[in-house]
């Protein structure tokens, strides 16, 4: 039985999250279509909310597809018979009210329900939750504007709800500080501000969900330098080139790497990862960043708990490297996927 998959790309906010799930999910529809198993259709949401169904993800075809009401796309949905949506969307709407709306379309999602992405889009309600758990957390505060910072630099300013590492500071005296809120505060109305972890090294964890467990993946860890790259930044991700095109940063072996399964780090952050898993009610997979102090202890930084099953997704990379090829992760979620649905049927 072939598959109807709908890919949900686009944005409700910004042409940014536009570009950049197009980039996302470009990728993973070249790399996941086979026509044996699979018939993919693309759901488009522009910034003024309206759907378009174009047959590929060029901004020619983007542009000649009919605009859509959400009414109006309902009724195409309907007549597409989806079985399976993938999310592609990385805006705050696009990861809470549209798979919310596919919940109340009864068609199943792959990755996380809306409540458990709103609880992690807030990197201070997450820090909480994990926190409550036993996951080593940065001390820290959460700032609404005209509120100076308590905690004495070295500091980490982060707006509370934007990814890619946008708005992102660190702070190493406290005269800096005026300036560093004003940029983070661009990006959010409410800013977290960590103490700063001094730099052993920086890993992120995936985990997938295989017959009801949890199996972590193999750790990624990121080429960091005390004096010239002390935390990620927008630029270590994310370029665009002349046209405004977004182009993910290429990663080689001297920007990130696959940690050894048999380093000592790894099985302390998988612990930690399983910890923050549960705590924070995933399904089917997550991800998450740690910073390794000197002396080897795994602190939370924040979770991402969205995978666009491109090539050059994160948890695609590590499941590649633990012999799990893209196809088979896939295949994986969307089990998991019609195993719940059987389930609670």
């Amino acid at each position: 039985m072939t598959l109807r998959v709908l890919h949900l790309v686009g944005s409700a906010v910004s042409e940014f999250y536009c570009d950049l799930s197009r980039l996302y999910a470009q990728d993973c529809l070249e790399s996941t279509a086979n026509p044996a198993l699979y018939e993919f259709h693309i759901a488009y949401i522009t910034p003024d909310r309206q759907w378009r169904f174009p047959p590929d993800l060029s901004r020619e075809a983007i542009a000649l597809a009919s605009p859509l009401s959400f009414a109006d796309a309902v009724q195409t949905l309907a007549a597409l018979k989806i079985d399976v949506m993938v999310p592609q969307m990385f805006c705050i709407p696009g990861m809470t009210y549209y798979r919310a709306l596919f919940d109340l379309l009864d068609i199943p999602f792959l990755g996380n329900t809306p409540d458990v992405m709103a609880l992690a889009i807030n990197k201070a309600k997450t820090k909480s939750v994990v926190a409550a758990a036993g996951v080593s957390v940065p001390p820290g505060e959460l700032l609404c504007p005209g509120n100076p910072p308590l905690i004495a630099p070295p500091s980490v300013i982060k707006p509370v709800n934007a990814d890619n590492s946008l708005g992102v500071v660190l702070v190493r005296n406290r005269s800096d500080y005026d300036a560093a809120l004003k940029t983070a505060f661009a990006y959010a109305d409410e800013v977290l501000v960590e103490t700063f972890i001094e730099l052993g090294r920086e890993v992120r964890c995936g985990i997938i969900v295989q017959n009801g467990q949890l199996v972590c993946l193999p750790l990624e860890e990121y080429s960091m330098d005390s004096d010239r790259r002390p935390i990620r930044s927008y630029a270590d991700k994310l370029t665009q080139n002349q046209n405004g095109d977004l182009h993910m940063v290429a990663k080689d072996g001297t920007k990130a790497w696959i940690v050894d399964p048999g380093d000592p780090v790894t099985a302390r952050v998988w612990d930690a990862a399983k910890k923050c898993h549960i705590a924070l009610g995933c399904r089917h997979y997550s991800l998450f960043d740690f910073r390794i102090d000197p002396n080897g202890q795994p602190w939370f930084l924040e979770a991402g708990l969205y995978s666009s099953f491109a090539q050059k997704s994160v948890i695609s990379t590590m499941a590649k490297a633990s012999g799990i090829s893209l196809e088979k992760l896939f295949q994986m979620v969307l089990n998991n996927v019609f195993d719940e649905q059987n389930f609670n049927s």
